[in-house]
């Protein structure tokens, strides 16, 4: 069973985070992150702000989760440019020590293998950040995806890319493919961090944590893993049948355990 932390809102679940990821660069510099993009992840980034001011971050490697493919690169909206503003810059990390899928046309064939690769080079994910779609989705793989998938190009949902809309001036502009990690790739990472914030992520949540592990919701994959940390404020966990055990156990658990 995944563990379950349930806060009060998205700014604690970000410190909660942060502190673990600090200790996780204390304790190894040359660590792995696996990052997401969204808004989801954004109070992670901002606690992490505050933090490293005094912590090595010179050898930190970091994989970002998807792009969108045949996105102009400089487009504001590409997630080499939104992992460049929100994550590599205001961190201070060296810029060539982080890669994001490759989502142009040309090579787009090859382009899951050789991240494959890539991440594979680094020694694999330490600490994967995730968030969770409405359909419950993660990364960029959309219900049905195999949980043996690597990273390769999908067909994104409508609903995802209404969902996406409010990154560009309307729904049309938003990219029909993406490139993602798997569900097999992500599920190599050592340690998964998920999170989610709003009612309107709570059914998806509660498919995740407690329904059956099924491909119609692949954020479901997330109980095949044997160190998963869901991060989620009230109204996101408010269909949980398990809320009031998780705040028991997390209130109870140890505190040199960390995350």
């Amino acid at each position: 069973m995944a563990e379950v932390v349930i806060v009060p809102d998205a700014a604690r679940a970000g410190v909660l985070v942060a502190e673990e990821i600090v200790r996780l660069i204390t304790r190894r510099p040359d660590a792995v992150l696996g990052v997401a993009t969204g808004s989801t992840p954004l109070p992670v980034y901002e606690a992490l702000r505050e933090r490293v001011g005094g912590v090595d971050v010179s050898l930190l490697r970091a994989f970002a989760l998807d792009e969108y493919v045949g996105i102009d690169p400089d487009h504001p909206e590409s997630y080499r440019n939104v992992i460049r503003r929100e994550v590599v810059e205001p961190l201070g990390l060296d810029p060539e020590r982080v890669r994001v899928p490759a989502g142009a046309l040309m090579g787009i064939e090859t382009a899951g293998e050789e991240y494959e690769e890539a991440i594979a080079s680094a020694g694999g994910i330490d600490l994967q950040i995730l968030g969770i779609g409405t359909d419950g989705h993660i990364g960029f793989n959309e219900p049905g995806s195999s949980f043996a998938s690597r990273t390769r190009v999908k067909t994104l949902t409508q609903q995802t890319r209404e969902d996406n809309a409010r990154f560009f001036e309307s729904v049309d502009d938003v990219p029909e493919h993406c490139i993602t990690q798997g569900l097999g790739t992500i599920l190599a990472a050592r340690h998964l961090v998920l999170l989610a914030f709003g009612a309107g992520k709570a059914e998806a949540v509660a498919g995740a944590i407690e329904g059956p592990v099924t491909a119609s919701v692949p954020g479901s994959a997330i109980q095949l893993h044997s160190h998963v940390t869901v991060v989620v404020d009230e109204a996101a966990a408010s269909a949980l049948r398990f809320g009031d055990y998780y705040r028991y156990a997390w209130s109870h658990k140890p505190a040199w355990q960390g995350l």
